[in-house]
């Protein structure tokens, strides 16, 4: 914790994902609900319609369904790091059920924090961070403030 009161950490990637291939951090999705509450019926209307197209698209993802009876329908998502989260399903539609598996679909499993700046190395380099002008030559940087001077001038003898 920081003195703002909120979790904080440098940016960070999950093992350089993307850098050759991206690799999908959601391992296993189980959706839990029951066959005859009415709070599952958003559930059983995503199971209809949606979840084959969802297991299709990303064939890396394994989809559980188990209908058991239950009050709260859920999902459980599990990720390659080993966290669990788990979202209660209570009285959503097909199409919000649908963006949240995609959400989670979309995430690493890692919190969700406050990141401290755009920028981290684990080999941090004594001359400080690089810019486009860091190896050029010095003489980019000099401007040659007379020149403006005299051209008000020359514009003022115009009129």
């Amino acid at each position: 914790m920081t003195a703002r009161g909120t979790a904080s950490r440098f940016l960070q990637s999950v093992l350089q994902n993307g850098v050759g291939r991206y690799v999908c951090q959601l391992k296993r999705i189980s959706l839990t609900f029951s066959k005859d509450a009415p709070s599952s019926r958003g559930v059983r209307e995503f199971i209809e319609e949606g979840v084959v197209d969802f297991a299709n698209q990303n064939p890396g993802i394994v989809v559980y369904v188990t209908a058991k009876q239950c009050n709260v329908p859920k999902l459980v998502a599990e990720y390659l790091n080993g966290a669990v989260k788990e979202e209660a399903l209570n009285r959503k539609t097909a199409a919000e059920i649908g963006q949240l598996i995609q959400k989670m679909a979309n995430q690493s499993g890692l919190d969700i924090i406050r990141i401290r700046k755009p920028f981290h190395t684990d080999n941090p380099s004594i001359q400080g961070q690089w810019n486009p002008f860091t190896n050029k030559p010095s003489v980019l940087n000099l401007h040659d403030f007379t020149k403006e001077k005299e051209r008000p001038q020359a514009a003022s003898e115009a009129k």
